[in-house]
């Protein structure tokens, strides 16, 4: 089936990364003096690798579009990072990580990169250690672990519910010290507009100064995006409002394959949409299911206030449909059975599109282990919950608050209201095992490619497999490329090739500065982004599909005729930015529904009305559809499919089961 080459090592799987990091080539330590990296992207996976390739003696060039690394989106996480190190000693293992990861994806992800990444998440956590990172920690100064879902052991690392932040900061400061010792140039509030290919292989990018307009011309032996997803693409996401898919959609256009567009992350806990005032969505941390519990009412319509619903009357829906995982089933599951809730007539608060999410029984329990520490015998409920309360301020404390500025309610006295919201996006450039895309010399790392998580991503795996790219693989992976490079002399940025990408580029911003049109680039995103969700969102259809396909045509054509962009390209212009920003959403989003409409299958995050089992659950053609749709850009937007076929040789694949 596969017409495209993945690269994968032959050999067991258990030792393919061992033997590849072994009999790797290698560049020596002062042909690396030589060789020009370009990293676009100074989140997780772009400040990781970054800051390791620069410190390995390459000559680094890192972009963001915002004014410092430390704005990437990857500040955003939350709950906690994974690693399969066994702290607790609950069974936990690099096989069983992989196993949770490729059962959690739905069996639609690459086995090999799934173990590798298993395989070097211990060394992230001790990484990360290393760099000061204040990871939560026990009494005894052990480093702490919570659970997450997808899975039945705890081998989550985190810090507080600010866990991204954190780590951040100790890729922030990684990559900050090859600044300063001058082995990286920062480019900050810079945004790649095209990738410069020269003979095929990617030899730099044009960059457009966001601070003056100015276009620039980079040149790099090779290109590494680490950008990030295309959540946004919906309007309304958990996403950073300026978080975008322009980097990767214009390499894209340049050959690189968009791998499984439409596999779409749904997080479950997120604070219900308030009105269409609203230009972003905030999450509520996947480890508050750690220890709180979901419900709605057993009434349909009941609009009693919570605190008034009696126990006997709550449906725990969760642990009644899912017993063996209860409150953690994955992402995925628990976001469809919100909405099914919903639908159904159950749903709670103002909108009914929420459920509760409940923190009193399991700070009662907490409460009982602190009077029993403090040698309080028999305590009372009103104890119990004081000392309980203290107990979650310490381990969710900021989500707690943050909670209670958006709603002005105070979660730890009623439950918090959720629903499901737009988080992550599975899909993004196809890369072989190397990381490398379809083009020769361009890299993609992180949340912008598509390889580890199949068609669904476990909590906190997101920080880990940035980590996992920018630290751990592709320092090995880019070196047996670059080993083939070291001959090739700095490109002049004068070449045609950059003439001919920086005048494509500009050409772009021109006309959408003279369309003059009536109508905001926001007006154009939000109507994207109704379409995306009522007909692309949680769930889909052919007949919902095939309509959004036309209604996102039509909206193109509107858009390059009436979008009205102020100012000049030659200046500070943010509607600039984002209408270019928007466009490429509204190309993406074609994209998107094809591949949905393609897949006739429900698997993880892609949701097929028209194929699920008896109990609502997703229904998987293991048959037709075990491959990675991979999408090649033509002329006009259109898309031609190439297929990788998925072989499972080390876990028997069947339907997945969290009963």
């Amino acid at each position: 089936m596969s017409d495209i080459n993945s690269n994968i090592p032959e050999g067991e799987l258990t030792s393919k990364w061992t033997k590849f990091k072994s009999s790797v080539p290698l560049v020596n330590p002062s042909n690396k003096r030589t060789i020009e990296v370009i990293i676009v992207g100074s989140g997780l996976a772009g400040a990781s690798a970054a800051a390791t390739l620069a410190e390995m003696g390459y000559k680094v060039k890192c972009f963001c579009f915002q004014d410092s690394p430390r704005r990437a989106h990857s500040i955003a996480a939350q709950g906690g990072i994974n690693a399969a190190k066994n702290y607790q000693n609950d069974g936990d293992s690099t096989y069983r990580l992989f196993y949770d990861t490729i059962k959690g994806g739905d069996y639609r992800a690459r086995e090999a990169n799934v173990h590798r990444l298993a395989e070097v998440s211990a060394n992230i956590i001790d990484q990360c250690v290393a760099q000061g990172v204040p990871l939560a920690r026990e009494y005894g100064g052990l480093l702490d672990n919570r659970s997450f879902g997808g899975t039945q052991v705890q081998r989550t690392f985190y810090a507080a519910g600010q866990t991204g932040q954190q780590l951040l900061l100790g890729a922030y400061s990684a990559l900050e010290r090859q600044i300063g010792m001058g082995k990286v140039e920062m480019y900050t509030r810079h945004e790649m507009l095209e990738v410069v290919k020269i003979d095929g292989k990617a030899r730099g990018i044009i960059a457009r100064n966001l601070i003056t307009g100015e276009i620039e011309r980079h040149f790099g032996h090779a290109v590494v995006l680490g950008t990030g997803g295309y959540g946004n693409v919906f309007y309304l996401s958990t996403n950073a409002m300026g978080s975008n898919v322009t980097a990767a959609w214009k390499a894209h256009k340049q050959g690189a394959y968009f791998a499984n567009p439409c596999y779409t992350q749904i997080h479950p806990t997120c604070i219900p949409v308030s009105g269409d005032h609203q230009s972003k969505l905030t999450l509520m941390s996947e480890s508050l299911r750690n220890d709180g519990r979901i419900w709605v009412p057993k009434k349909k319509d009941d609009n009693r206030k919570a605190s008034e619903i009696p126990e006997d009357e709550r449906d725990y829906y969760l642990e009644r449909r899912y017993p063996a995982f209860g409150n953690l089933v994955p992402r995925d599951v628990a976001s469809r059975a919100a909405k099914e809730r919903c639908d159904a007539g159950y749903g709670v608060g103002a909108s009914k599109l929420a459920v509760y999410l409940d923190f009193k029984a399991n700070t009662e329990r907490y409460g009982r282990i602190e009077a029993s520490k403090a040698g309080i015998q028999n305590p009372d409920k009103e104890t119990c919950m004081r000392l309980g309360t203290d107990v979650i301020k310490e381990k969710y404390g900021n989500l707690f608050d943050m909670y209670a500025q958006i709603t002005g309610e105070n979660p730890y006295e009623t439950p918090m209201r959720i629903y499901p919201a737009v988080h992550y996006t599975m899909g993004g450039l196809w890369v072989d095992y190397n990381l490398m895309t379809s083009v020769e010399g361009l890299y993609c790392t992180g949340e912008a490619n598509f390889s580890d998580h199949g068609a669904n991503r476990l909590g906190a795996s997101a920080l880990m497999q940035g980590l996992a790219d920018g630290y751990f693989v592709l320092p090995y992976t880019i070196g047996a490329y670059l080993s083939k490079e070291i001959s090739v002399k700095a490109i002049p940025t004068d070449h045609p090739a950059f003439v001919e990408a920086e005048e494509r580029a500009k050409g772009i911003l021109n006309t959408l500065i003279d369309i003059k049109g009536t109508k905001s680039v926001d007006h154009f995103h939000k109507r994207l982004g109704h379409i995306m969700w009522e007909k692309c969102g949680m769930a889909r259809n052919e007949k919902g599909l095939n309509e959004a396909i036309a209604e996102i045509r039509a909206l193109r054509a509107e858009f390059w005729s009436n979008v009205r962009v102020p100012g000049t390209a030659d200046e500070l212009n943010t509607e600039l930015e984002k209408a270019g920003r928007v466009a490429d959403f509204i190309e993406l989003g074609e994209l998107m529904c094809i591949d949905a409409l393609n897949r006739n299958e429900s698997c993880g995050g892609h949701f097929r009305e028209e194929y699920q089992t008896e109990e609502g659950e997703a229904l998987r053609d293991d048959e037709n559809y075990a491959y990675v749709a991979a999408w090649e850009f033509k002329e006009g937007v259109n898309f031609e499919l190439h297929k990788e076929e998925l072989k499972f040789e080390n876990i028997k694949v069947a339907q997945r089961s969290y009963k």
